[in-house]
């Protein structure tokens, strides 16, 4: 390595680290699970490019050529395989597409177990085995961004954007350690140079995902509840048409929740506004975590939320969704009474499901829909209520007849039931 390549990956480096170094200070700043694994994929990503680019070689002579080679077979599966399992979560794929977060579960289990078995490779074969798979993993991730891109995330074509810029880098690291003839300074710097960029735009979408769970992200404050900070009514409202807009073209199943707070006078006057604020403060981040971050919930008016889950792997999975939403939202919670004591109230809640079928429903309906369901819900022992299309009554969620569950046969899924006729919402 002369001189030039050592400035450039030096600057490559420190590039990455930057990132790295920008999202522990966020860490500081706001703790969080997501904050976490960002810097654990900025670290990996960080180590990754240090072992290819030749760099150790120079200022590490001691260390052993077979320790450097092994540690470089095994750290592009190693960092992919944990990438893989960090983009699971990121992109809530368990929620989302079966067919997404089985290959990103399958991916982040292999690829440590391939990059293992490449050693046992002729020494000659090693590198090149270990190429390929970290190739082919990163190729599997870009076509993943892409779909949940087309499925109605909007960071995720920043994210396949980021991918698609990592992807040349990859190759071209693996080129290097392997020492391929012909990587003149000027592919040195174009490989250097997709490696930072690409990992500063990973780390910005992995930051503005984080920001949006804190719900600090600057938008116009005018679209958005003043207490919660959630969605208000108009722009959950433009939310919901925008993404049955592409669920025609999508052609997905997905659904709507309304969760309903039915005792808000009498809490009110237990606790006063400040303590109904809070209730409905955290109500708000109980609804968000059960439907995940990638799943917009907004405040349609003081006393009902809003949320859209565009994509849902089966109708059966809205069984499990409504029960878990309901028992988490029913929990006991403890806020600030009038007095400065704080007290623990229990919230009188229903949870209306509306499980949207492929295609165009107006939103009105859906809506309409959902609101009447949480309101049957509220005589119902678990909270939960949805359509059943076989009987043609509102029913609790887990006595619907909503098809094989995760591990039926998808050809033996049902397609979603209409929306509910004007005579039926009657």
């Amino acid at each position: 390595m002369n001189a030039m390549e050592l400035v450039i990956w030096g600057m490559a480096l420190g590039a990455n680290a930057a990132v790295g170094i920008a999202r522990l200070a966020d860490l500081v700043a706001r703790p969080s699970r997501g904050q976490l694994g960002g810097i654990a994929y900025h670290a990996a990503i960080f180590v990754f490019v240090l072992l290819l680019c030749g760099i150790p070689r120079e200022i590490w002579p001691q260390l052993g050529a077979g320790a450097l080679h092994t540690m470089q077979v095994l750290v592009g599966p190693f960092s992919a395989g944990l990438s893989a399992f960090w983009m699971r979560g990121w992109l809530n794929a368990s929620q989302r597409d079966r067919l997404m977060a089985n290959m990103l579960l399958a991916t982040a289990a292999l690829l440590p177990a391939a990059g293992v078995a490449c050693l046992a490779l002729p020494r000659t074969q090693q590198l090149p085995a270990a190429a390929i798979i970290s190739t082919l993993a990163a190729t599997v991730a870009l076509w993943l961004a892409v779909r949940a891109w087309l499925m109605g995330d909007r960071l995720a074509l920043a994210m396949a954007a980021g991918r698609a810029l990592v992807l040349p880098a990859i190759l071209g690291l693996h080129a290097i350690a392997i020492g391929l003839p012909g990587i003149g300074i000027g592919l040195h710097a174009l490989i250097a140079a997709c490696s930072a960029l690409g990992n500063g735009l990973i780390g910005f979408v992995l930051w503005r995902r984080d920001r949006h769970e804190w719900r600090t992200q600057a938008d116009d404050l005018s679209q958005y509840d003043p207490v919660t900070k959630l969605r208000s009514g108009a722009a959950l409202v433009r939310k919901l048409i925008h993404a049955q807009r592409r669920r025609r073209r999508t052609r997905r199943d997905g659904a709507v929740l309304a969760i309903m707070v039915f005792d808000v006078d009498r809490i009110a006057a237990q606790v006063g506004t400040g303590g109904l604020n809070e209730m409905f403060i955290t109500l708000a981040s109980r609804i968000q975590r059960q439907v995940g971050v990638v799943n917009p919930v907004g405040r349609y008016y003081d006393r009902c939320f809003i949320s859209l889950v565009e994509t849902i792997q089966s109708p059966a999975w809205l069984r499990t969704l409504g029960l878990r939403v309901a028992s988490s939202a029913r929990r006991p919670l403890e806020v600030t009474a009038l007095d400065g004591q704080r007290v623990e109230v229990r919230p009188d809640i229903g949870v209306g499901v509306v499980h949207l079928a492929p295609g165009a429903t107006p939103v009105e309906d859906i809506l309409h829909d959902a609101q009447r369901m949480a309101e049957a819900a509220r005589s119902m022992r678990s909270r939960a209520a949805i359509f059943d299309a076989a009987s043609g009554d509102v029913v609790p969620v887990e006595q619907a007849n909503l098809g094989p569950r995760r591990h039926g046969h998808p050809d033996h899924v049902p397609h979603a039931v209409a929306p509910l006729t004007r005579a039926q919402r009657a």
